[in-house]
């Protein structure tokens, strides 16, 4: 942890914010394997967050208001975060009101970005040490005000007590009889001993269910200001086609149309309407000509994505010696591209003056990507104004603000406020998505039962670089995408190990999807052990176990397969017709162990219970941890057992929930969820789940029908 340095600081006054981005550096082959490990190690994103606490707090007569940098979108952060800072604060939870930041209030850059499960981990101790910063100097000043040593004075509910009187008085009292400015000390404050804890690890109401509950919470979709305008936007008939030429046509005589808005050298046609209504059924009018793009099919996709060469990623042992002798399995596994199904499209409202301030209102997981996107549009040094909404789901398309952009153009042709809200359709066919993947495994089992080697080659399209503007040959130069590292190795302790990726720029958009490479490489990997365990003819829990160390991340591994398996009752007699199946993996940090049950009837998979063992550090909102773990099963089982996007002549098939299938309520299973804290700090919680789910259903359907079911979704008899 860094120390605070020393800086002139004002309690309700904002400020900017440095971030540090963890930059990977090119490597070559022979560095590769190091540079996975550095990445595994340091992440590639936000490391750091500031400690000021005049950005994080203000301090008024009304009371404490923390000002949260990350979005809330159902997980609950919110929540967790103000658990946090009520503890270094001595505040009560109702004491403290909770605000979303935005660009100007609160610190914004790329820490505000929320993502990767990082939000708890990122912020657990600079946020525990702006509060304690700020107890501090409020601890200070109480002490000049009242004429007692600061060592006198005992922080709780928001008030200082002087020790041995009656004596008391409240921050606010503090700061309003503060004369001059604050001065942050050199020193770090000392934060609170885990034992000593009163708000942290306890399950605590969330902060915005009330708003929820009465419907006042405000999503992107919205967000409403007084003569505003509404907007539709014309979209390319296939991925990668070009506007070549654009008429207004007989759109601007439409009822309801303020303005056609056309910007060919952008690619951009749009309506601006009094209606959203009137706008999208204008578009159908426009004169618009495209040309060129993809007719790529799903087929050519798999085609394209196959494994078998590429960049080595982990070597160890000789695998070549360990494969020539016992008995030998290989197995290929597929996962298609999978669309993130949030329930809100993507929306935004636009103000953009005329020479002036630019302000945006949207539903977003990543604000400084909407201020650079605008500033790129309009000039690098506009001044623009962010304000993130509610999310009504994310899952990572949200890193991607299209909306944003499409409200700013359509307002700064019109001069008034303009709200773009995509329809349900546009989500799912002019997104970005999970890209397909293709897995390769040779692995040797020997005599004793234990694993002589695995060979593993995997091939997948972009998800990180996917996103980002980083040139092709760098790409190609790097050998691996980033976001393709989550789950890729396999956590047990093998003589002979080696992993070679491949990399594919497909021609359709694909990038961050929940969990990144979490799911399709655990699905792959735990699938594999499976066979490696029947193979050697060894219960698949105890061949886990077997090649298991007890200490450390090995350690962590052995107590939630144990604490799964026992309490799913791993060994005894299971209901007719069903059968068990277990996996696990390490991500983010986070240990988990998942059982599931399953029955097969006429080719249609069914969990009924799912019991799943989570070590992910310390535990801030027991609550909230088990519905972050429970959300993530439920849209594990959903891409298991059912999504798939289909590419047809470079498009999405699929153009709604009733074409692209989720998991039914009816079919939701029991979710038994045991929290196993190891004394770590807070680690990644909503995504590693995500991981053992689908491989876990696969291994209990073998068991069931002796069938191995390598292709998500899972159809037996397929």
């Amino acid at each position: 942890m860094k120390p605070v340095t020393r800086r002139r600081v004002l309690i309700g006054l904002g400020s900017g914010a440095g971030v540090l981005i963890v930059g990977a550096p090119l490597a070559l082959n022979a560095g590769r394997p190091a540079l996975v490990e550095f990445i595994e190690e340091n992440g590639t994103g936000p490391q750091d967050a500031p400690r000021d606490p005049d950005l994080w707090f203000e301090v008024t007569p009304a009371g404490v208001t923390f000002f949260v940098p990350k979005v809330e979108m159902g997980q609950g952060i919110h929540t967790a975060l103000a658990q946090i800072a009520a503890e270094e604060l001595e505040v009560t939870p109702e004491q403290l009101t909770v605000r979303q930041a935005d660009t100007a209030r609160g610190y914004a850059g790329g820490t505000m970005f929320t993502f990767g499960s990082t939000s708890v981990k990122a912020l657990y101790r600079p946020l525990r040490e702006a509060a304690a910063t700020l107890r501090e100097l409020l601890r200070e000043e109480a002490a000049r005000q009242l004429g007692v040593p600061a060592a006198r004075l005992t922080a709780a509910g928001g008030s200082f007590f002087v020790a041995g009187s009656r004596e008391r008085i409240g921050y606010a009292q503090v700061v309003a009889g503060k004369q001059g400015e604050w001065v942050i000390p050199e020193a770090a404050p000392v934060l609170k001993a885990r034992r000593d804890f009163k708000r942290i690890g306890r399950a605590m109401p969330r902060t915005d269910f009330r708003d929820k509950v009465l419907g006042t919470a405000t999503y992107g979709y919205d967000a409403r200001l007084p003569g505003m305008l509404f907007g539709a936007v014309a979209r390319p008939p296939r991925f990668g086609a070009r506007l070549v030429s654009a008429s207004a046509g007989a759109a601007g005589r439409q009822p309801g149309v303020e303005r056609v808005v056309i910007d060919l050298k952008a690619g951009f046609a749009g309506v601006v309407a009094r209606t959203r209504t009137q706008a999208r059924a204008a578009l159908s009018s426009l004169d618009l000509r495209w040309e060129g793009g993809t007719t790529a099919s799903s087929a050519d996709l798999d085609a394209q994505i196959q494994a078998g060469s590429g960049s080595v990623l982990r070597r160890r042992g000789n695998v070549r010696a360990a494969l020539d002798g016992g008995t030998v399995v290989r197995a290929e596994y597929r996962t298609p591209l999978a669309a993130h199904a949030h329930l809100e499209p993507l929306a935004a409202l636009a103000d953009v003056k005329a020479g002036g301030r630019i302000e945006v209102w949207a539903s977003t997981q990543y604000p400084q990507k909407i201020v650079d996107d605008l500033r790129g549009v309009f000039g690098k040094d506009r001044e623009v104004l962010v304000h993130p909404t509610q999310l009504g789901g994310g899952f990572g398309r949200k890193a991607g603000q299209h909306a944003a952009l499409e409200a700013a153009r359509l307002s700064a042709a019109v001069g008034k406020p303009v709200h773009v809200g995509w329809t349900r359709e546009e989500d799912l066919q002019h997104a970005f998505y999970r890209p397909p993947t293709h897995h390769v495994l040779r692995g040797s089992v020997g005599a004793d039962g234990r694993v002589r080697g695995v060979e593993q080659f995997t091939a997948g399209g972009d998800i990180i670089w996917g996103q980002t503007g980083l040139p092709e040959f760098v790409r190609d130069a790097l050998g691996f995408d980033p976001g393709g590292l989550l789950g890729q190795f396999l956590p047990y302790d093998l003589p002979a190990y080696r992993v070679v990726n491949r990399r594919e720029a497909l021609p359709v958009p694909t990038g961050y999807w929940r969990g990144l490479g979490v799911l399709p490489n655990t699905f792959a990997l735990e699938s594999f052990m499976d066979e490696l365990a029947h193979a050697a003819r060894v219960d698949p829990l105890a061949f886990r176990l077997r090649h298991l160390g007890s200490s450390g991340d090995e350690g962590r591994l052995r107590t939630v397969l144990d604490r799964a398996a026992r309490a799913a009752g791993w060994g005894t007699p299971v209901a007719a017709g069903r059968a068990r199946g277990v996996a696990c993996c390490l991500d983010l940090n986070t240990a988990s162990a998942l059982v599931a049950e399953v029955s097969v009837d006429g080719g249609r998979v069914r969990v009924h219970r799912v019991t799943v063992a989570v070590d992910p550090g310390l535990v801030v909102n027991p609550d909230g941890a088990r519905l972050q773990i429970q959300g993530s099963v439920m849209m594990a089982l959903s891409s298991a057992l059912h999504e798939e996007l289909t590419i047809q002549d470079g498009r999405v098939v699929e153009s709604n929930f009733d074409r692209y299938r989720l998991l039914p309520l009816r079919d939701a299973p029991e979710v038994e969820v045991i929290l196993i804290e190891s004394g770590e700090d807070p680690q990644g919680l909503g995504e590693p789940v995500m991981g053992p789910a689908a491989a876990a259903v696969a291994n209990a359907v073998f068991t069931l029908t002796g069938q191995r079911l390598r292709t998500l979704p899972l159809r037996p008899g397929s």
